[in-house]
């Protein structure tokens, strides 16, 4: 009988991305997925420690399992990922969760087959995790599940450090891939039919400054989206600090590109972006804005905020809101502040009461879903192309998102996921589209 993997994934699309390799590596293994944990051999755990919530969220469901790994035996549980890989966080685990079997790192996810048969061949638990970046090892297996989107990842770490964040020590150093081996993981996507490939990076405008390649993020742009075939292309996450005029001139280039750049701004404060340690200023930033918005009056911007950093006043919260009001965002993940061990905004002082952190978030979140509503009113009567992703049993309806990122849902009596699709909206329910299908392509 063949044995069933599962895996719970938590944080951002790179982690979405490698989850996808895990379970490609337990898929060469022999495993097949399980709809649920009480079926499964094996159940991964790939962990993100970004932020408090989404550590506590895996604290929880690690040890929910107790009762059923006392039921099963044979049951495999294994931990990976950015938690494991902060400082002294597999000690904890250890002697919280005694019934953990595997313990691998963000750094090493590629090791997880020999660490399975190393767990089979003996009693004891297994814990490797690397502590420094290697040489990049590059991975052809990877089971897709997001069709018919595709990431692929251009480099890993970040070199940043931005005061509040853990990333660089989870993650290491920036390591750029190879512009060929980018360039035929796309080709080959593309031949299998992905419509839209997003590029991954920490900080992609960082691409090739670590000095394994001479090509720029520009120019790597530049070259997949002059891979023929019909295709959608984005990028993320770029930094304020160095996304520049070549990589819009990239844009305006290729029509393939998406008009729509995700821009984390964290604050509109130039005093709390100086304690983060983004390094640019509210001006460069509207600058950016106003650079890209030159090329593409079209163009769409998305940002990540956060609100109740260490000092933060009142007057400086309003300027971000400032800010968005003046930058008129599409979208915008908007969190609270949470101290992360081993940062420097963690040891910083006139940390934030979490009542007055509750209230800025609750006042942000209104006035970016009052601006999504606003955006999306403007699409009523117009026709838009919509790459169809999914079908909603539910609703019985199709959808998909427009290069902006707006999701789009439309009736059709033929299966239309994996198509660009034409239809005219008729209705706007706040972030989402409802409309008629025109055509299909």
């Amino acid at each position: 009988m063949q044995e069933k993997y599962y895996i719970v994934t938590y944080g951002c699309q790179m982690n979405v991305h490698e989850s996808e390799k895990i379970a490609g590596i337990l898929r060469g293994m022999g495993y097949t997925e399980a709809q649920g944990t009480e079926d499964a051999d094996i159940i991964v755990f790939n962990t993100c420690c970004i932020r408090e919530n989404a550590e506590n969220h895996a604290f929880g469901n690690i040890g929910a399992l107790k009762k059923l790994k006392k039921q099963k035996p044979h049951l495999l549980i294994a931990v990976g990922g950015c938690m494991t890989q902060e400082k002294g966080k597999t000690e904890v685990l250890r002697k919280k969760f005694p019934f953990i079997d595997i313990m691998f790192g963000a750094l090493n996810l590629e090791e997880l087959e020999g660490l399975i048969v190393r767990k089979k061949n003996q009693k004891k638990k297994v814990i490797e995790v690397r502590e420094k970046e290697g040489e990049i090892v590059e991975f052809t297996g990877a089971y897709r599940t997001s069709y018919p989107n595709a990431w692929v990842n251009i480099m890993y770490g970040c070199n940043n450090f931005c005061s509040y964040c853990i990333v660089p020590y989870v993650r290491g150093r920036e390591r750029s891939r190879k512009p060929e081996h980018i360039l035929n993981e796309v080709r080959e996507l593309v031949a299998e039919g992905y419509k839209e490939i997003t590029l991954l990076g920490q900080n992609v405008n960082s691409y090739g400054s670590d000095g394994t390649t001479n090509v720029t993020f520009a120019e790597l742009l530049d070259q997949v989206a002059s891979i023929e075939g019909n295709f959608r292309l984005r990028f993320m996450t770029s930094h304020p600090k160095d996304f520049n005029e070549d990589i819009v001139k990239v844009m305006q280039k290729h029509r393939k590109i998406c008009r729509l750049v995700h821009l984390p701004v964290q604050s509109g404060s130039n005093e709390i972006l100086k304690a983060m340690n983004r390094r640019y200023t509210r001006e460069k930033y509207l600058s950016e804005i106003e650079m890209l918005r030159e090329y593409f009056p079209e163009a769409e911007v998305t940002t990540d905020i956060i609100v109740g950093f260490p000092g933060e006043t009142e007057e400086q919260y309003l300027e971000t809101e400032a800010l968005v009001k003046e930058v008129d965002y599409a979208s915008a993940f908007t969190f609270v502040y949470s101290p992360r061990s081993g940062t420097k905004a963690a040891e910083m002082e006139n940390q934030i009461p979490e009542e007055v952190q509750k209230d800025r978030i609750m006042r942000l979140v209104e006035l970016v879903n009052s601006l999504t509503r606003k955006k999306s009113e403007k699409y009523l009567g117009k026709t838009v192309e919509i790459l169809c992703e999914d079908y909603d049993g539910k609703k019985d309806l199709y959808l998909g998102r427009d290069e902006f990122g707006r999701m789009g849902y439309f009736k059709s009596e033929k299966d239309r996921v994996g198509q660009f699709v034409q239809i005219k909206i008729t209705k706007a329910n706040g972030i989402s589209l409802y409309g008629e299908l025109i055509e299909a392509k």
